[in-house]
């Protein structure tokens, strides 16, 4: 007699629907980051994930709702990522070393690790409300953890007395999310951003 297939335990079942999930948020973030909200098609993400196109509403109820979550995620990341790194230093570690690091880090996750973090940085203003408020929710959070860094840098007496710290804080990011507009690995190294940047921000703030 053949030999019968064993059915698929539970666990297997859902041990795939999560690895098609995350690989439909890969997708998605991906798509997102090269073609933004308005230009994203249910097509596109499933041509990436190398699924059919009607397998994803099984997952997700709407294009809407499964962009929410790559937006979610990706911006619940962002925060981790950063958090984990000035964690990951020496108890009273100066505060323009932590600001030295969350540079490093931001520009890491949004450049070299996640196609979530350049979907956000690039449609987080495009978004309806309804999409997007959780994903603002996890940014705000994350700014937060800057206004700490900036505001650390103030009390320990290295800001520069003209500078406003939320003006700063603010401008600062602003030209961190603005390499994800320019930068091309084929035309300098990573690593040369880095550098750069963690200079031009520590001298701008600094007396």
């Amino acid at each position: 007699m053949p030999r019968r297939t064993p059915e698929p335990t539970d666990a297997e079942t859902a041990s795939k629907s999560a690895r098609t999930r995350s690989r439909l948020l890969d997708a998605a973030a991906k798509v997102l980051s090269r073609k933004g909200f308005a230009g994203t098609r249910l097509s596109d993400i499933a041509d990436e994930a190398h699924v059919q196109a009607p397998a994803i509403y099984y997952y997700y109820p709407s294009r809407e709702d499964l962009i929410e979550e790559v937006m979610f995620v990706g911006a619940a990341a962002m925060r981790t990522h950063l958090a984990e790194a000035l964690d990951a230093l020496p108890a009273g570690t100066p505060p323009a070393v932590r600001i030295s690091v969350a540079v490093e880090a931001h520009l890491r996750h949004e450049l070299e690790i996640s196609d979530y973090s350049t979907a956000i940085i690039r449609n987080a203003n495009q978004l309806p409300e309804p999409v997007s408020r959780r994903a603002l929710a996890e940014v705000a959070a994350y700014n937060d953890v800057w206004r700490a860094l900036v505001a650390d840098l103030e009390a320990a007496g290295q800001l520069r007395a003209d500078v406003d710290p939320a003006v700063a804080r603010m401008m600062v990011l602003g030209a961190l999310n603005w390499a994800a507009e320019w930068w091309d690995p084929e035309r300098g190294s990573l690593d040369d951003v880095i550098g750069t940047a963690q200079s031009m921000v520590l001298h701008s703030l600094r007396p």
